[in-house]
């Protein structure tokens, strides 16, 4: 019997086109870049619709947010081998994530524990599968360390949002890995404007990828701009899905995403792995700030209607 948990949920302010793949595969690839010394801003991605936010939920005045950034944060002191953190370092930690979903909505983490070798299967066949599981498990274990992160952000218990994620890699939850292979094009095949995944948002909780070096993914930003996200060598891009947003009541933000074309001299393949990562099935998703902003609900019908409205 799966506990209901009470959780908080919202994306309506911002439209955002559905998404345009299918929501369940069982693996995803990873992308890079140098890695900034500090967790200060990479790219500025100016956020807050119309240039302000307003609202005062769990302490955080969302107003002026411009010329924000897709920021690096150091996840070493939680990273997946550790296992005594001491509160000041969870609480900077924390602090660090809060800030960039709040503003934000995507983040660059680095020090996780998954190691870029991680990230690809070897060149056999063979041990295909037994890569995907490996890294499957690995990319479940680093999610439910950066959702118990999250919540402690917020001023909550540390086990909200990890109550509702326990049946991940079950039947009972749709977390899923996927591979994405985008073939190389032609410079002569592409059309103005076109795109190789078209702008969309994620259903879910979270969202970790791991980029190729080709890059090509874009977020777009609250002053209608897209913004490059570059791949970051040893880095797991985290960012926020749409039914996390209703559950924290739009605290944490969930950001429209698109991947380019190449550019005309660049005819590469484009590899990345995604760990979509949702809710328990069962599991009834409410304001965790105890609002009623939104109304409850249940996590497999939130994805059903996400499904449907997205594919008929």
């Amino acid at each position: 019997m799966k506990r209901a948990i009470k959780t908080k949920n919202s994306f309506e302010n911002f439209k955002r086109p559905r998404e345009s793949t299918s929501a369940r595969s069982s693996a995803n690839v990873s992308d890079a870049t140098p890695v900034p010394t500090s967790t200060a801003a990479l790219i500025p991605t100016p956020v807050g619709e119309d240039g302000v936010s307003e609202g005062d939920n769990f302490g955080c005045k969302r107003q002026q947010r411009l010329n924000m950034a897709i920021p690096v944060v150091d996840f070493s002191v939680y990273e997946l081998e550790e296992t005594n953190v001491s509160d000041d370092k969870f609480e900077k930690l924390s602090e660090e994530l809060r800030k960039a979903f709040v503003e934000v909505g995507f983040v660059y983490l680095k020090n996780t524990g998954i190691h870029q070798e991680e990230n690809w299967p070897s060149e056999g066949v063979e041990d295909f599968r037994d890569g995907m599981v490996s890294f499957f498990n690995r990319c479940k274990d680093l999610s439910l360390r950066v959702l118990r992160v999250m919540s402690i952000g917020l001023g909550l218990e540390p086990k909200v949002f990890l109550e509702a994620h326990k049946h991940i890699g079950s039947d009972k939850n749709d977390t899923t890995l996927r591979t994405l292979y985008y073939p190389p094009l032609k410079s002569d095949v592409s059309k103005p404007n076109q795109l190789r995944c078209g702008e969309h948002s994620d259903y879910g909780s979270i969202t970790l990828l791991f980029q190729s070096p080709e890059g090509g993914l874009q977020v777009f930003s609250r002053t209608g701009e897209y913004i490059s996200i570059p791949a970051i060598s040893g880095t797991v891009v985290v960012n926020i899905a749409d039914l996390m947003q209703r559950w924290t009541s739009d605290v944490y933000v969930s950001s429209v995403h698109r991947v380019l074309l190449p550019t005309v001299s660049d005819s590469r393949t484009r590899q990345s792995l995604a760990f979509f990562v949702h809710p328990d099935n069962e599991a009834i998703i409410s304001c965790c700030d105890g609002s009623d902003k939104y109304p409850p609900v249940k996590s497999i019908d939130y994805l059903l209607s996400r499904f449907k409205d997205s594919y008929g």
